[in-house]
């Protein structure tokens, strides 16, 4: 068994915790760990669990240790010893406290949400607590007495089991991930730097990138276009921040239902001046009272033609000063020439795009694009080179569809891992390494599994049942593991993705699909599916790097 400190050094003052640390360490098995005296803090709060108890297979305990003589006085606790009686704080509460600290603090550290069962004890090594004794708030069974410490072990396992809040047992690979936290080494993080260290990084490098945003403040009409994990949202986002400020009349556009909620989500919390319209273009157009429609005919050519013949009679207190586009390849021709024509002046009205020529999965972008190879709406071109959302290992996978400028910037990561199947069987096989991750440590919430041609059965449900709008604001919530298509996935993320491989409705789009959905995780990649299709779709390149991957099984994880 391991002990972190190795041999701690007990005080005069600690004589009772290091009795219940040896009879632990005497009955424990050799897979857990036993950790003394853990200091965390949690806010400005400051928090010590005397004993913690790691055990993999069954969870975690948090054990608050008295010694003297315990006992309960009308809801007050007392210490007692040979020479007086003194009010204590309740031992229960502190062990409550340091419990939920450090919950909060470990899946800060890790990045995951602890799903874990985890109980909080108390120890009273030189009282005797009757069997039948029970106050609110503490069972017998999160008791450990004088009578007790023979089986100590034992009890800690049927209090975590009993009485312990969490979904799932203690997975060994999470085991080492919080040990690697509690043991305060130092050294190079290598391949092997923390997922949540690594989107710290991502998110301090997105930011600044509003250096872009200063740069260009002067241009009225600007196209930043970048790869995968620019930071394009961010900007995007950012500029219709600013633009608002100044008090312009905004509208902050994209074509995907996902990315509308996200944008809508992040514009919600801003006291001062917002944009007057956020989210899909059709909307805005339904909002206006352009009638909804049928087909994608009318949605890419009639419905714009009737907004702009609507906006020759529009109020001119309706219209908009600046449109900012995000996912701007996702637009048709038609879809511009309506949105200027709801601006006060279409040919001096602000507007800015952001865009990754790239994910043109609908083909759309080429038909917007003017004779000198410009959009247009005529916007200046600003490139963006830099991957800041991705580690460089999953950067990697998708380099080759990025052009030739692309720069990763993020730290190195985890290994992509590589799982191999016939295409028939990726969605099975899908599930079960989302099964297997919770598993190993990562939060549900933390996952998504994206197929690239049929809908995953929970995705196919909200689409039959029209509920697409409870289904994104069930992603949008981040409460559960996510099953989506890469078509819908576009300008979102998620710290793990599962990219299920299984077929491609269109095989001349399957390279921009691969591209979207490889370029989705932030700190970990799972590839499923089939070699051959995976290089006939994504080319030799792509083919090459996923032979360099970790190969995984997801029946191998720990359990």
């Amino acid at each position: 068994m391991r002990c972190i400190p190795a041999e701690p050094e007990f005080g005069d003052g600690q004589l009772v915790e290091k009795a219940v640390w040896e009879a632990l360490k005497a009955s424990l098995p050799e897979e857990a760990v036993l950790a003394h005296s853990v200091q965390v803090r949690d806010g400005r709060s400051e928090h010590e669990i005397d004993l913690l108890v790691l055990w993999p297979g069954v969870g975690m305990a948090a054990i608050e240790v008295k010694g003297g003589q315990i006992s309960v006085d009308d809801a007050q606790w007392y210490q007692s010893d040979r020479s007086d009686k003194r009010k204590i704080q309740s031992p229960v509460a502190q062990s409550q406290g340091s419990q939920h600290a450090f919950k909060n603090w470990i899946s800060g550290q890790t990045g995951s949400r602890l799903t874990s069962r985890f109980a909080y004890l108390v120890a009273f090594p030189y009282t005797k607590v009757p069997q039948t004794w029970n106050m609110a708030g503490c069972p017998r069974t999160l008791v450990l007495d004088q009578t007790d410490m023979q089986s100590a072990a034992e009890l800690v396992r049927r209090a975590i089991e009993q009485e312990g809040g969490g979904a799932t047992p203690l997975a060994a690979a999470f085991t080492e991930r919080i040990v690697r936290q509690l043991s305060g080494t130092l050294e190079p993080a290598g391949d092997h730097q923390d997922p949540a260290q690594d989107e710290y990084v991502q998110d301090h490098l997105t930011e600044g990138q509003a250096v872009l945003l200063r740069a260009t403040r002067s241009l009225r009409r600007v196209q930043f276009t970048g790869g995968a994990g620019s930071g394009k949202t961010w900007l995007a986002v950012e500029k219709a921040k600013v633009l608002s400020k100044s008090g312009k009349r905004v509208g902050l556009f994209c074509y995907n239902k996902g990315l509308g909620q996200y944008l809508q989500d992040q514009v919600e919390p801003w006291r001062q001046a917002k944009p007057v319209f956020t989210g899909e273009f059709h909307d805005y157009a339904r909002g206006l009272g352009v009638p909804d429609g049928v087909g994608q005919a009318y949605f890419d050519e009639d419905m714009p033609r009737q907004l702009k013949s609507l906006a020759a009679t529009m109020d001119e207190w309706l219209k908009l000063d600046a449109v900012v586009v995000d996912e701007a390849q996702d637009f048709a021709p038609l879809w511009w020439e309506a949105l200027l024509a709801c601006t006060k002046d279409p040919d001096t009205s602000e507007v800015f795009a952001f865009q990754d020529d790239h994910q043109d999965v609908y083909s759309r972008w080429t038909g917007a694009l003017g004779d000198s190879g410009h959009p247009a709406v005529g916007l200046v071109p600003i490139h963006i080179d830099d991957n800041l959302r991705n580690t460089r290992k999953i950067a990697d996978t998708f380099k080759s569809f990025a052009g030739e400028h692309f720069t990763p910037r993020g730290s190195t990561g985890l290994p992509v891992r590589r799982v191999e199947c016939a295409t028939e069987d990726a969605l099975d096989v899908a599930e079960d390494c989302v099964d297997a991750l919770i598993e190993e440590g990562w939060a549900n919430n933390q996952i998504a599994l994206l197929t690239t041609k049929a809908r995953h059965p929970i995705h196919r449900e909200f689409f039959e049942t029209g509920t697409t709008a409870d289904y994104w604001r069930e992603f949008h919530a981040n409460e559960r593991e996510f099953y989506g298509h890469v078509l819908g996935f576009k300008g979102l993320e998620r710290s793990v993705v599962v990219l299920c491989v299984n077929g491609f409705k269109e095989p001349k789009r399957a390279a921009e699909q691969l591209y979207v959905g490889l370029s989705r995780a932030r700190s970990l990649l799972v590839v499923v599916g089939d070699s051959g299709l995976l290089a006939e779709a994504g080319g030799s390149e792509l083919g090459r790097i996923l032979s360099r991957a970790q190969i995984w099984r997801p029946a191998d994880v720990s359990r």
